[in-house]
């Protein structure tokens, strides 16, 4: 029989098999349970591929980011990283990372719409350049002129630059991975592949939910174009203003250390499970209010408008 003590309490003096198989089966619990270090960026890149088939894309590009770094944190935890955890919460200035550059993304996909965005003028500014984009050469009513059906593809390569940065946040399952697995491992090597166990263990499980979450797109009685323009914009405010949220709280954890004690135990022994603290918070108010608010309002914002002629205005097929 399957024993959960045993999986999240594991002990010392573990054959390296065991410790491989812990750790993915670890990574599996990892990907289906709500973390606000996955589930916000998979149901923002995944619901912007508005497919089955790009929605669990997005949780396999996403995961492969973060394996490469959990391979990474798991040696560095064999090599005495664990003490610096220990003494150091990480989670604001991952939260203030992982916030901007979901800003960046949302901004980069937002330009076109005439949306009013608070930093437009210094992100036009710093990153237009380097983005290939002269938008910030013209005034704000041209560069607001985009058609919709010009908009910006959403850009998956950067999901894994996300899995890689939203890594290094070191919740209940990461300390088991550095602080009891990768140090039984007889050298770094067998302890890097500790985090590459717990990272396809998250993988298999992010791209079922990368799938699950771009099955909201595909609502029925939508035309093609509906479909992509209702994937499009809640992926793009979802990046866009979660990812000010998350700077903003990252910096409020960092400057206030103490609120980390805040948390309302639930009795479940599962990590992400076990308590309501501001993980929750994020993941209540990036996923369900932004992202959810916005699939929600556009969706019904679609479905009264005219029906299109003819071929526009056939429904999606349910293929993935």
């Amino acid at each position: 029989m399957f024993d959960l003590g045993f999986l999240l309490n594991p002990p010392t003096g573990l054959a390296i098999p065991v410790i491989l198989g812990l750790s993915f089966l670890l990574g599996l619990l990892h990907g289906g349970t709500p973390d606000e270090h996955t589930w916000p960026i998979t149901f923002s890149y995944s619901i912007g591929t508005y497919s089955t088939r790009g929605g669990a894309k997005a949780g396999l590009i996403f995961s492969t980011g973060f394996t490469i770094q959990r391979a990474i944190l798991t040696s560095l935890g064999f090599l005495g990283l664990a003490a610096v955890y220990e003494k150091y919460n990480l989670d604001g200035p991952v939260y203030v990372a992982v916030g901007v550059v979901m800003l960046l993304a949302g901004w980069y996909l937002l330009q076109g719409s005439d949306m009013h965005l608070p930093l437009d003028h210094v992100l036009e500014r710093l990153l237009g350049p380097f983005l290939g984009d002269h938008g910030h050469h013209r005034s704000r009513v041209e560069r607001r002129a985009t058609p919709e059906s010009g908009a910006r593809p959403i850009p998956l390569k950067m999901a894994m630059v996300h899995g890689f940065v939203a890594g290094w946040g070191v919740g209940g399952f990461a300390a088991i991975l550095i602080f009891v697995l990768a140090p039984q491992m007889p050298n770094v090597g067998w302890a890097a592949l500790v985090g590459v166990m717990f990272g396809l263990g998250t993988l298999v499980m992010q791209v079922l939910t990368g799938a699950l979450f771009a099955l909201l797109a595909r609502r029925r009685g939508l035309a093609p174009e509906q479909i992509q323009r209702l994937g499009h914009d809640t992926a793009s405010r979802t990046l866009y203003w979660g990812g000010l949220t998350f700077a903003v709280a990252g910096l409020v954890i960092t400057l206030i250390p103490w609120l980390n004690t805040y948390v309302l135990p639930t009795g479940n022994p599962i990590p992400n499970l076990n308590a309501i603290g501001y993980p929750t918070v994020l993941i209540i108010v990036v996923v369900g209010l932004i992202g959810g608010g916005t699939l929600y309002r556009n969706y019904h914002r679609l479905i009264q408008e005219p029906r299109r002629p003819e071929t526009e205005s056939a429904p999606v097929e349910s293929t993935p």
